[in-house]
């Protein structure tokens, strides 16, 4: 790695365009207070901002948890009014919205509110090793950053409502199974399977990622048409841009093309 930024509950690596950002907090299994929380926002916003990152890749400490869901003890504190102007749902929001591809790598437990931080990624890929979990109502409350929302988009209504009224766990396999995860491979490899599509990426137009991105993204529950004119939409932005010129001269001409974004 190139570079890194260091605060006590977050890393930061930047290594050429990829970025891999780690929650740490293996002591209590990267589970996020307040601060973390905070802290996961601001560095995505600031490397959304940052135009020499193309990925972002998400991971927790150790090699025992991804995110094992909030701070038990900085929830037993919450008022309801605090509660209730959580800022947690609006983070999970920001981390959803960033422009650039994140990448979740889940080395372990995945639970409530990592769940739900993993589903605001845009690919995740999880170790064999990782357990899930809407583990919320095993502590007498209800996923409170997005979980009831995009739990059922991704794996449907009945997967949902079981696995948020029991609080069970599920295995890697299983995620996979229901469409949570998008692979689930060796322990031992994980870093090295996701740094390789963050570099596929990373090569591509980064600005047809976003478009891309967004156009999946915002068109989801959309009636088709309306997703469809959002998909025309964001292609003919492509059709004027320099990186599409790029991209179709250096087929013909047989080399790597150099996007610049443009």
């Amino acid at each position: 790695m190139e570079d890194t930024l260091m605060s006590d509950k977050l890393l930061v690596n930047i290594s050429g365009d990829i970025a891999v950002v780690t929650v740490n907090r293996p002591e209590v299994r990267n589970a996020l207070d307040r601060e973390t929380w905070n802290l996961l926002r601001s560095t995505i916003e600031s490397l959304d901002e940052n135009d020499a990152i193309r990925v972002i890749i998400l991971t927790g400490a150790g090699d025992k948890a991804f995110i094992a869901g909030a701070d038990i003890n900085a929830l037993r504190v919450r008022s309801v009014l605090e509660t209730s102007e959580s800022e947690n749902s609006a983070i999970s929001r920001a981390i959803e919205n960033c422009r650039k591809p994140i990448i979740a790598a889940i080395n372990g437990f995945c639970l409530g509110g990592g769940n739900e931080v993993a589903m605001c990624c845009d690919i995740r890929i999880a170790s064999e090793k990782a357990k899930f979990g809407q583990t919320e109502i095993n502590v007498g409350i209800l996923p409170g950053a997005g979980g009831t929302q995009r739990l059922r988009n991704l794996v449907g209504k009945g997967v949902a409502m079981e696995m948020i009224l029991t609080g069970d766990l599920i295995s890697a396999q299983r995620a996979a199974e229901i469409g949570l995860v998008n692979r689930v491979v060796p322990q031992e490899n994980l870093m090295d399977e996701v740094m390789a599509v963050a570099k596929k990426i990373a090569v591509k137009s980064p600005l047809t990622v976003k478009l891309a991105k967004r156009a999946i993204a915002k068109g989801e529950g959309l009636p088709i048409e309306v997703g469809l004119l959002l998909e025309l939409l964001s292609q003919s932005v492509m059709f004027s841009a320099d990186d599409h010129f790029e991209g179709l001269d250096a087929f013909l001409e047989k080399r790597d093309p150099k996007y610049t974004g443009k």
